[in-house]
């Protein structure tokens, strides 16, 4: 076996492979014990990029890992029989550069993997707080000293309550259908005086419950829940299987 295989290590850990290169040294791994200890060093390492006090790196960062590598001799592991290396805080320090390097050169970008990283936590941590938000709202609509509950059962089995609230100018629209038809999807609806339905919200095929947050909702008449093709449609397709009376 060539040595190549073992360089793959770094990339592999920080999921900067292909599949056929995932593939190969997935089954190199069964056979080397080196690169399995490597392998489960650099996950610890990594397994800090994500830690919530890392910040942007500077941005001479890429030329200084990138000189560090080339300073830095590479030896090729001994061989299976070899013992397992020894980690230690030195050496920890460079795997974790050999490890964005390694990304660098895969991926042929410029930037650090651990930049990354810490952009998908932040993008998760907005995601949490957003979802956060919506849940503090239906809570607050719910719990309104005005709040005023209508409902009504859905056609082919289930309900949609809706929740109305005029101190909060919104209303909160909570679904509990069955199954649509294959190949069909809910599609929630407004009608106010004098106007058209307007689309509320077009669910996932197969998703058979939604909460969901309106603002001004005290104003509309209903709230229409219809069956659609999967992408939604413009105007409601009648009848609707479930029509909230809001006045």
């Amino acid at each position: 076996m060539t040595t190549e295989i073992h360089t793959l290590v770094g990339a592999y850990v920080l999921d900067a492979v292909d599949d056929l290169e995932r593939a190969s040294f997935e089954r190199h791994l069964r056979e080397c014990d080196s690169c399995r200890a490597e392998a489960d060093e650099l996950r610890e390492t990594t397994a800090r990029l994500a830690h919530d006090t890392w910040s942007v790196p500077p941005p001479s960062m890429r030329e200084n890992v990138m000189a560090a590598i080339a300073e830095t001799r590479q030896l090729p592991p001994a061989g299976p029989a070899a013992p397992a290396p020894t980690v230690r805080g030195s050496s920890r320090r460079w795997r974790v550069i050999a490890a964005a390097a390694a990304v660098v050169a895969a991926v042929g970008t410029g930037s650090a993997v651990w930049v990354v990283q810490d952009q998908r936590v932040q993008d998760q941590r907005a995601i949490a707080e957003a979802a956060r938000a919506e849940e503090a709202r239906v809570r607050a609509i719910l719990a309104a000293p005005d709040v005023v509950l209508n409902e009504q059962n859905v056609m082919n089995g289930g309900r949609v309550t809706v929740a109305t609230s005029r101190l909060h100018n919104a209303g909160v629209v909570m679904l509990a259908a069955s199954a649509a038809p294959a190949g069909r999807v809910y599609q929630l609806w407004t009608i106010r005086p004098g106007g058209a339905p307007v689309s509320a919200s077009v669910l996932h095929e197969g998703q058979e419950a939604d909460v969901l947050v309106l603002d001004g909702l005290p104003g509309a008449t209903d709230v229409g829940l219809t069956i659609e093709p999967p992408a939604g449609s413009r105007t409601p397709t009648l009848p609707m299987v479930a029509d909230v009376k809001l006045v």
